[in-house]
């Protein structure tokens, strides 16, 4: 695609990498076939080529955002299915996030969505805080009605709709420590995961122990960074980068690390792209390259390592791939390869290169889309016959257990059950063995 960005526009490395980014679209529409929003609305302007065209005239020009370029940017669910597609190369997740980092520099949102994006960026990325308002929300759900017929409250009556009817009881996680171990790396703590399912990391800790390695909790870690990133804020997310690549390493400069083990792939697709948002900064730069080089889903770190051995269970499981393992790391065999090789029965459901919706917050930010994108997720996977749901991002769960009425769990509970670990809670229903 033809750009004309002037010099001086250019001398911003975001904007040299977008403008970059954008000369690389041929317009060929290979990516309209896997967007969600375009299958859904069948809207150009909510293809990934269609925003395309919206930002390059947006930052070519230095325009101030208009209402309807937002509203197509903010329906992008950052899924990433465009850039499996693209056969020029077309590295959309860059340009799409420059965008709204543009936007929420240079466009004044209504107040309510500024109080609904400030509130979010204020508590999920904070345990203690998300905690707190998962057990709150029980005193709104019967306002849920009346929220979802105001407009500036349908963020929250989503919310609402989201949250377990009970918090699970936080799980204590203790480092691991193996004799003679065979890697030693360190363990995302995460933000969300912890107090929504704590027993994935858990069955991540007692598996890599089985495995026999050394597992480490960096002080001072903190949220990924990914919830304010795609949200534009960008000078949360670096702050967040930084703070995180400080802590890690700690570990690396000390007794040393073999990887940084993620259990949520939304958060393993932003550390793994440390590198690029933290790349102009000459005091970062370096030390983020080497974090994103160690980052790793777990589920692509056993299967490099090897799985312990495994008692099948004889189940048959529906494995939804996240986009941000599928799409965002390019990781798509090692999941099902380590499901099959624990003895369970790996089925993949139609259309599973589509996202389920969840993205991140666009299931509280845009949720009527998000809602039909988890009914369409939920139907093919029904039609897989299969016992459970697996997949490997806390957000696709908790989209997918609201629209499904079969149990879901995170695949590396299976992974557990099956090596030596106890029955995963979403599975107590089972006949036991």
């Amino acid at each position: 695609m033809q750009t004309r960005f002037p010099p001086e526009a250019l001398a911003d490395p975001a904007m040299a990498t977008s403008e970059g980014v954008i000369r690389k679209c041929v317009h060929c529409g290979f990516c309209t076939a896997t967007c969600p929003t375009y299958v859904l609305l069948g809207d150009e302007n909510d293809s990934p080529r269609g925003r395309i065209y919206l930002i390059k005239d947006m930052l070519e020009n230095g325009r101030k955002p208009g209402p309807e370029t937002v509203k197509h940017v903010d329906r992008c669910l950052s899924c990433l299915a465009c850039m499996t597609t693209c056969p020029s190369g077309v590295n959309y997740m860059h340009l799409v996030d420059h965008a709204r980092a543009y936007i929420h520099e240079n466009y004044q949102r209504p107040w309510h969505e500024r109080a609904t994006r400030r509130l979010l960026a204020w508590v999920l990325p904070y345990p203690g805080r998300m905690r707190l308002a998962l057990e709150l929300a029980p005193l709104g759900r019967p306002l849920v009605p009346l929220m979802k017929r105001i407009k500036a409250l349908r963020p929250l009556a989503a919310m609402v709709e989201l949250a377990p009817a009970k918090v699970p009881a936080p799980a204590p996680m203790e480092p691991v420590r193996v004799p003679g171990a065979k890697a030693r790396v360190a363990l995302l703590q995460g933000c969300a995961e912890p107090v929504l399912s704590p027993e994935v990391r858990a069955a991540t800790l007692r598996l890599l122990e089985r495995a026999g390695c050394e597992v480490v909790f960096a002080q001072d870690e903190g949220c990924c960074g990914a919830l304010v990133h795609h949200m534009g804020r960008e000078g949360d997310a670096l702050a967040a980068a930084r703070r995180n690549v400080d802590a890690w390493m700690a570990e690396i400069e000390g007794d040393g690390l073999d990887a940084v083990i993620v259990t949520t792939s939304g958060c393993g697709t932003t550390i793994k792209d440390y590198v690029h948002m933290l790349r102009a900064d000459p005091a970062y730069a370096e030390k983020a390259a080497q974090v994103s080089a160690l980052a790793m889903d777990v589920s692509e770190f056993l299967a490099k390592h090897g799985l312990p051995a495994a008692t099948p269970r004889g189940l048959t499981v529906a494995y939804h791939p996240p986009c941000s393992l599928q799409h965002g790391q390019k990781v798509t065999e090692a999941p099902k390869r380590l499901l099959a090789e624990a003895g369970y029965t790996v089925r993949l459901p139609a259309e599973a290169h589509l996202c389920c919706g969840s993205a991140g917050t666009y299931n509280i930010l845009q949720s009527e889309l998000a809602g039909q994108l988890g009914a369409r997720k939920a139907e093919r996977l029904s039609a897989l016959e299969a016992d459970v749901i697996a997949t490997g991002n806390i957000g696709c769960a908790v989209q997918i257990a609201r629209h499904s009425g079969l149990p879901v769990v995170h695949t590396i509970e299976l992974l557990d059950w099956a090596t030596g670990g106890p029955r995963p809670q979403a599975l107590k229903h089972l006949p036991q063995e």
